[in-house]
């Protein structure tokens, strides 16, 4: 079992867990990947993955919300909790895996209106990603959905469609090229390169 978090609090890049599926740390890795693929081609550089903040968003597996005990109180702690490190360290990129992750970064930021267990979709949370790359600002937090589980399920193509709402794309080429390209270009502002490469 992953231990509550990893990395450097105030490395730009932050990843957010459901402590109910550990799978999701092995669902990153492609996405990173993808990622550092890009980078690679374009600047002959990589991103130094080993201070990247992995955390997982509670404690303890069994408070994460189901439809019977939607957001109890220790939840609520939780949000406060993750609320005051985030405000703290201002995060430039801020991933969430999965619905629950999701859900939970839109209360610590106080996105209205608050969902229920249902509302994220595949397709919904492909929908939010869009909105995310597409808005993407370097001067503050990035929260951006990623899925918690891609290739476990019968249905891998048709997450990948739902997700990229493309027939036959690859989620995880993707999601990590459209991620690429927004650290690209702000590649001056973010502090995450191999041997501390300045682009200035």
């Amino acid at each position: 079992m992953m231990k509550r978090d990893s990395g450097e609090r105030s490395y730009p890049i932050w990843v957010l867990i459901n402590p109910k599926h550990p799978i999701s740390h092995d669902n990153w890795t492609p996405v990173l990947d993808e990622i550092q693929d890009k980078v690679y081609r374009e600047m002959n550089t990589r991103i130094e993955t080993a201070n990247i903040y992995f955390r997982n968003a509670v404690c303890d597996s069994r408070i994460v919300p189901n439809t019977l005990n939607w957001w109890g109180p220790e939840v609520d702690k939780e949000i406060e909790l993750f609320r005051d490190i985030s405000f703290d360290y201002k995060p430039k990129i801020l991933i969430s895996l999965g619905a629950f992750a999701y859900e939970f970064l839109r209360r610590v930021y106080e996105i209205k209106p608050e969902k229920g267990p249902k509302a994220w979709s595949t397709a919904n949370l492909g929908e939010e990603f869009e909105r995310a790359i597409e808005n993407f600002d370097i001067k503050k937090t990035n929260i951006i959905p990623l899925l918690h589980r891609v290739g476990a399920s019968a249905n891998f193509i048709d997450t990948y469609n739902y997700f990229c709402r493309k027939d036959g794309e690859n989620y995880y080429h993707y999601v990590g090229t459209k991620l690429a390209e927004k650290i690209i270009e702000n590649k001056d502002r973010l502090n995450i390169w191999i041997n501390n490469v300045s682009f200035n």
